[in-house]
């Protein structure tokens, strides 16, 4: 159940409006549905932009399902999900993260909607090595990240998308809150090692403090809340609590999660 023409089971008439649309998991989800999809971003045909709360109502107008990938600020996600519900909005599925709490405002905005909702907690993205926040040190020859000898079971994002459409067009998911990892858990070193094998370029791993870390992501232009939240998430994997592997993806899709060979193999790296 690994195609769209296998996982998808909604009407003809159902569109679902995919939010950050050109992002890695939101393009992979709107490639899924195909003409189901509504695909919006700032830049989509579909104009979407969370600062603008004009451009809501028209993207959410005739859909039946919302792929949500969050703003920063929840506040924002909650005018949102009553602007989807009022335009007949019947079924949410959101993006969010590993070891969200169950309190997450995030995750409590989709939840207290009064529609159906599904809760995807990914673990890192592989892609996050060649196409994100990884990729420009990976392709000058060295990662520098906080993470000792911590490993972590990074997923594919093309099962996240995957799963994420059977949640967005298939019954039985509502209430449902998903963890979703790879199927094994690899450190940084044992990850660059792959990939330098791939590619024939070795690529050096950096053990940094944190607060160096830290100062470098907000050179380069995250926020400081961003900054402080993913120098936060790499020192989970530090200290040894990010190594556990999930069965999510196997119980949705009948089939295991996408290794990271298989990544590889369909990556820039390749």
């Amino acid at each position: 159940m690994s195609t769209l023409s296998a996982i998808n089971t909604s009407s003809e008439d159902d569109t679902v409006l995919v939010l950050g649309a050109t992002g890695k998991t939101g393009r992979r989800v709107t490639a899924l549905l195909g003409s189901a999809a509504r695909p919006a971003s700032r830049s989509a045909s579909t104009r979407f932009d969370w600062s603008e709360q004009d451009t809501w109502e028209p993207a959410v107008r005739g859909t039946t399902a919302v792929y949500v990938v969050p703003p920063e600020n929840p506040v924002l996600l909650n005018d949102f999900v009553d602007v989807a519900v009022k335009a007949g909005v019947t079924r949410l599925v959101l993006l969010s993260m590993r070891g969200a709490p169950d309190d997450d405002p995030f995750e409590a905005a989709v939840k207290g909607s009064g529609t159906e909702w599904t809760i995807l907690r990914p673990t890192w993205f592989m892609q996050n090595f060649d196409e994100d926040i990884f990729a420009p040190s990976v392709q000058q020859g060295e990662l520098a990240v906080p993470a000792g000898d911590g490993v972590h079971p990074f997923i594919d994002v093309v099962d996240i998308a995957e799963v994420a459409v059977a949640a967005l067009t298939q019954p039985g998911h509502h209430g449902q809150t998903y963890d979703l990892s790879g199927p094994e858990a690899l450190s940084f070193p044992e990850v660059l090692a792959r990939i330098s094998e791939v590619t024939g370029s070795p690529v050096r791993y950096v053990d940094i403090a944190p607060e160096e870390f830290t100062a470098v992501l907000r050179e380069v232009g995250y926020s400081e809340e961003i900054a402080d939240l993913v120098t936060m998430l790499i020192l989970l994997i530090r200290k040894g609590e990010e190594a556990h592997v999930s069965d999510s993806v196997r119980r949705v899709l009948g089939r295991e999660p996408r290794t990271f060979a298989d990544y590889l193999g369909s990556s820039k790296f390749a």
